[in-house]
């Protein structure tokens, strides 16, 4: 496909590598000709410099049109002035990062009128994530698929876990609990394992079931973690403003904790439910004061990395305290991950441009039935998750999974029937029509359903 991105920031950035990675003709507009450079030496993309909102400048990017924008500027405005400019030139998609809490409102009005294919909004999508595994501490990370009746969770096996030194066949008969672990990354090896493979100190594993099996799968373990209630956040940012919202309205009790005066006065109007504190949220002494060791959780969202990580290491001490950091810069995301430093780390532009890709990757197939529904990308985007709904006319409809003769590094990892049920897929399992699926691969330029199969 013929994409534009307007941006060359953070996100832009990701989203162009992973594009040009898929193998698209890509365009990558923004001001700074600095940024222009840099990008088209890296990555097999041509670039153009100037302002993504101007009409002769999208026109320059591609002569007989293109077929998505994607605006990912700092400023709202512009973002949905590219847009704009781009549906006035024919391109039939476009996409924009839009952050401001104040057009929340307007999101269905740009979409329907302005013609906005989708919106993103990075700090809300952020939130979300950090949310989500709030609600379940034992993982890593949390993803749901098919109507949140299934779920996906990362999780690390350290030293004296009873994991280690299990054979995955063993584990299964013994533990009696219906989870299919899907992927192991073991340094920077990435396997999709069998039945012989057996669990290592220092494997990360990535386990599907539903919620209910996995919670009862950690528990017979001993090694689950309550959901958290009482949750200290350090740094009143947008994020902060999103993930506030999201755990009020499941009655969580929120402490933040932020070195601006105007920032925590605007944070404790918007929520007089939770606690804002002004005072500098890297003092050990204030932490103390104001019971980090009794917190289930300590999420630091300051703008710079090094500070989070710092903070994160800190309130790690404290056993039943859940640790999620915002960390952006890939390099430091990747250290605190590799070395355990951070129990979670969550990444603005790497969950933005997760959303993107979702997007066109079901844009490329968007005239099959059996087109991605939702994406998620693991091991560090080696491997990805992928949710198909099984339309009519596939030839391995009704066919054990045992027969089929599925491609190397596919695993059918979880199915969801017409009726809602979840199955944890054996070989005497076989896809019916109307069933959602949940494949995971190594082949992250999986498009549709049917090439599964060899």
């Amino acid at each position: 496909m013929r994409i534009v991105v307007v941006g060359a920031g953070k996100v832009g950035r990701v989203l162009t590598e992973q594009l040009a990675a898929e193998k698209h003709d890509i365009v990558v507009i923004d001001q700074d000709s600095d940024l222009i450079e840099s990008i088209v030496n890296i990555y097999d993309v041509r670039g153009v410099a100037g302002n993504g909102g101007c009409y002769d400048i999208q026109k320059d990017a591609f002569e007989d049109g293109a077929d998505l924008l994607i605006a990912t500027t700092s400023s709202d405005e512009t973002n949905i002035l590219a847009c704009l400019v781009a549906k006035k030139l024919g391109t039939p998609h476009t996409i924009a990062r839009i952050r401001n809490p104040e057009y929340e409102k307007q999101l269905h009005f740009m979409r329907e009128e302005l013609g906005l294919s989708m919106v993103v909004n990075p700090e809300k999508a952020t939130a979300r994530e950090i949310a989500r595994v709030l609600r379940f501490p034992s993982a890593i990370k949390r993803e749901q698929f098919c109507r949140q009746r299934f779920e996906l969770v990362e999780y690390r096996i350290n030293e004296g876990n009873p994991l280690v030194g299990l054979q995955l066949s063993d584990l299964y008969r013994n533990i009696r609990v219906k989870i299919l672990i899907c992927a192991v990354a073991r340094g920077q090896q990435t396997i999709i394992p069998t039945g012989a493979t057996v669990l290592q100190k220092g494997d990360k594993i990535y386990l599907t079931a539903s919620a209910r099996e996995l919670e009862s799968f950690f528990r017979k373990l001993n090694i689950f973690k309550a959901r958290a209630n009482n949750i200290m956040i350090v740094g009143a940012s947008r994020i902060t403003y999103y993930l506030v919202k999201e755990l009020q309205d499941i009655q969580k009790r929120v402490t933040v904790i932020d070195s601006n005066a105007a920032r925590c006065q605007a944070m404790s109007e918007k929520f007089p439910g939770a606690l804002v504190i002004h005072g500098d949220g890297a003092d050990s002494e204030l932490l103390s004061e104001e019971r980090i060791s009794e917190m289930d959780a300590f999420v630091p969202l300051t703008g710079l990395d090094e500070t989070n990580i710092i903070l994160a290491m800190y309130a790690s001490q404290f056993a039943n305290c859940k640790v999620v950091a915002k960390i952006n810069r890939p390099s430091f995301a990747d250290l605190a991950n590799e070395k355990g430093l951070v129990d979670s780390v969550v990444s603005t532009a790497a969950v933005t441009s997760e959303i993107i890709a979702r997007y066109v990757r079901a844009m490329q197939n968007s005239f099959d039935s059996d087109n991605i529904k939702t994406l998620h990308r693991l091991v560090g985007g080696r491997v990805e998750a992928l949710e198909f709904n099984v339309g009519p006319g596939l030839p391995f409809i009704g066919v054990p999974l045992k027969d089929l003769n599925l491609r190397e590094g596919m695993l059918v990892a979880g199915i969801v029937r017409q009726n809602g049920a979840p199955v944890i897929p054996s070989g005497a399992d076989a896809l019916q029509e109307g069933d959602d699926v949940v494949i995971v691969t190594t082949d992250t330029t999986l498009h549709a359903l049917r090439d599964i199969v060899k």
